[in-house]
């Protein structure tokens, strides 16, 4: 089967969670990959969830991490990113769109009505808009050279309810995007499609049980590698465009590519 290596990657949100278990998954197949995220410095608490200590496990899992301090609430900042990929690698195969704000307090449930204004602009700004504005700087190169894949990071709440209805609207335009994407850039090779993790030991999901917010089942939960295992695979499917413009679940990929997750071995 063929690698990642010489392959470069975009993975926005890459400190924690779902986005580091991308450039996670990415690095195994030797990929170089760009990690977005606000926090830059080890010296940023806790050091264990920045961009920097991301990168380093990259270079520790076999690819090549560049740590890229990016606020995907401004547009100048991505497309200064994309530049500086263009710049230094002259081409991007892999564009992971994750990136998410969380609203602060979270919104676990209740009407619409009762939760602030902002709790849209969070989830449906840098959660859906922020996706768009990436893929667009992000384009031109994979255009340019004839292939690439974009890759949303979604969840089952773009089919069904979940948490609330802002949340719900996100992930089903991030979905759409995907999909709408797809049919605009088939003509020049490059591949876009939405995948949907299971329920995944983010940190901060794990942070959630522990105060009794949620609660979650180990025996089916996922490992954030999990994903990024999946994203490696689908770029090394010489078949991939066969899948643009769909909506997958991780662990029914993982069958059908056959890798497993980490924490299960």
């Amino acid at each position: 089967m063929a690698d990642l290596k010489g392959k470069v990657a975009v993975v926005t949100g890459g400190s924690r969670g779902v986005g580091k278990g991308a450039a996670e998954g990415l690095a195994e197949a030797g990929a170089t990959v760009y990690i977005t995220g606000r926090s830059e410095s080890f010296d940023e608490p806790p050091a264990e969830r920045t961009i920097q200590a991301t990168a380093r496990r990259v270079d520790e899992l076999g690819g090549t991490g560049l740590a890229a301090r990016v606020d995907h609430d401004s547009d100048d900042e991505v497309r200064e990113l994309f530049a500086r990929v263009r710049q230094e690698q002259g081409r991007l195969d892999i564009l992971v769109n994750n990136a998410y704000k969380i609203p602060d307090p979270p919104v676990w449930g209740g009407g619409f009505w009762e939760h602030s204004l902002s709790a849209w602009d969070d989830q449906c700004g840098i959660g859906l808009r922020g996706y768009y504005v990436s893929a667009v700087y992000a384009a031109p190169l994979m255009v340019e050279q004839g292939g690439g894949l974009i890759v949303n990071i979604s969840s089952r709440a773009g089919g069904e309810y979940v948490f609330s209805a802002s949340y719900g609207v996100g992930k089903a335009g991030v979905d759409r995007m995907a999909r709408d994407f797809a049919v605009e850039l088939r003509p020049h090779g490059v591949a876009a499609l939405s995948l949907w993790p299971g329920s995944v030991k983010t940190e901060f999901i794990m942070d959630a049980v522990q105060r009794g917010d949620v609660t979650l089942d180990p025996t089916v939960a996922q490992s954030p590698r999990f994903t990024g295992r999946c994203i490696a695979a689908l770029a090394m499917d010489p078949d991939l465009m066969e899948k643009s413009g769909g909506i997958y679940k991780v662990a029914e990929l993982a069958r059908e590519y056959r890798f497993s997750d980490p924490d299960r071995g």
